[in-house]
């Protein structure tokens, strides 16, 4: 019979930009102790980066008043990272995909936000209860060689 194990972990952490880093680091210990590749566990954290980028900016419009939390999950197959806010939700099925090339060439800033997550992690979702909650739940399996 095969043994399985579960680890969580949280991190929550005031709703500025100066507090990326902080996450950046929390997402890439998680990684390590999942024994993920240093190019995976990069592709992660800039995965939970932009997501929380997200909630500070425009579900809390900078307020650094308000909380943004961060939980990671770890199991044998997978790491599941979510993403807790109080802030303004939206419907991200609403915002068309965008083409990398084509912002760049505007110079646009922004807009890469939940297709760059989509590429990177393995499933997205994103859950709101109106008035209490937003919740971005992701995750990547863990592929074991051999």
């Amino acid at each position: 019979m095969r043994q399985t194990f579960e680890q969580a972990f949280a991190l929550h952490v005031p709703s500025s930009s100066e507090n990326l880093a902080m996450i950046r680091s929390f997402v890439s210990d998680v990684a390590f102790r999942a024994r993920l590749t240093e190019e995976e566990s990069l592709l992660m954290a800039v995965a939970v980066d932009e997501a929380c980028a997200n909630v500070i900016e425009h579900a809390y419009g900078h307020d650094a008043t308000k909380q943004v939390m961060v939980r990671a999950i770890l199991d044998e197959d997978a790491i599941r990272f979510e993403i807790v806010d109080q802030g303004r939700g939206f419907d991200p099925t609403l915002i068309e995909p965008k083409d990398p090339r084509q912002l760049v060439k505007e110079r646009a800033s922004g807009g890469l936000g939940m297709g760059l997550i989509r590429r990177i992690m393995d499933e997205v979702v994103y859950h709101i209860v109106p008035g209490e909650k937003n919740e971005l739940r992701m995750l990547k399996r863990i592929r074991r060689p051999g």
